[in-house]
């Protein structure tokens, strides 16, 4: 049976990159962010996933709705979802949308539901509408590679009955990037791992990252990224990197194949280990 998606778009290597609700914060950056991205586009078919953690609060906040966390995540209760809903796949995402017109690309604004891209259910009964996800159907992906358009995809999925569900972005990217067999790239404001030193670190094992968080040198916010990183490679079965959003001409490095940030490596007996891209 023919691909009626047959043609050299399809053929780029995948990359999906991930970033957070400050990145839209700061335009500059987002924008210079999203012209390098036209320059990738010219070698990769490009899927940027987005949070919005920030913006939610935002809301909740302007909405005196308070809410309460569980092991770090959001507890969302059913009544939350529209304005959740609302804050990401509708402000954050049409942001983001504008922000990439006015740099020059084509942006199709998409959620995790749409095209059945991931299949969501409850994550744990207790954080209410909090969603995990698999990978789903690529035949929208795959069609819009084809294009030269980009996929810009907010963090909300639904289940098997149309419940709209709040996904964590990480994981979101992550599931992905396993879809498409894509290089995974997290971008938030630092450049990746420091050592005690300042300096950065561009290659990390799994025991690299425990001595270090035992000593104190990763901590904080960078424990939660550096741990979701490895998550990341050990699901995918290769190397994902942690980088800035800033400065973003040096994501071009990644044209030359050159270490852009920190590379967090997956275990060696994960069972889809494949070589590094």
């Amino acid at each position: 049976m023919s691909n009626k998606y047959t043609n050299k778009e399809n053929h780029k290597n995948s990359l999906v990159i991930k970033v957070g609700g400050a990145f839209m914060q700061d335009k500059e950056a987002a924008l210079a962010l999203l012209g390098t991205m036209g320059e990738l586009q010219k070698t990769y078919f490009i899927v940027l996933v987005h949070g919005g953690g920030a913006m939610v609060e935002e809301l909740l906040s302007a909405l005196n709705i308070t809410s309460q966390k569980i092991d770090g995540l959001r507890v969302t209760p059913r009544e939350h979802m529209p304005f959740i809903t609302g804050a990401l796949a509708g402000t954050a995402n049409k942001q983001l949308c504008g922000l990439a017109m006015r740099a020059g690309l084509n942006p199709v604004g998409l959620s995790l539901l749409d095209g059945k891209i991931c299949h969501a259910s409850v994550m744990r009964k207790e954080l209410g509408a909090v969603g995990t996800v698999k990978p789903g159907d690529a035949t929208l992906l795959r069609a819009l590679a084809a294009t030269h358009m980009l996929p810009i995809i907010s963090s909300i999925g639904a289940d098997n009955n149309g419940n709209l569900l709040n996904v964590n972005a990480d994981q979101a990217a992550t599931v992905i990037a396993q879809l498409l067999d894509a290089q995974l790239l997290l971008l938030s404001d630092v450049p990746g791992v420091l050592d005690a030193n300042k300096n950065l670190i561009e290659h990390l094992n799994n025991e690299q990252i425990e001595i270090l968080i035992a000593q104190n040198v990763i901590r904080d916010g960078m424990i939660v990224k550096v741990q979701a990183a490895l998550n990341a490679a050990n699901s995918l079965g290769r190397s994902v990197t942690i980088a800035s959003w800033k400065n973003a001409e040096k994501l071009l490095g990644l044209l030359q194949h050159r270490t852009i940030g920190s590379k967090i490596a997956p275990q060696i007996n994960t069972p889809s280990y494949k070589a590094s891209l």
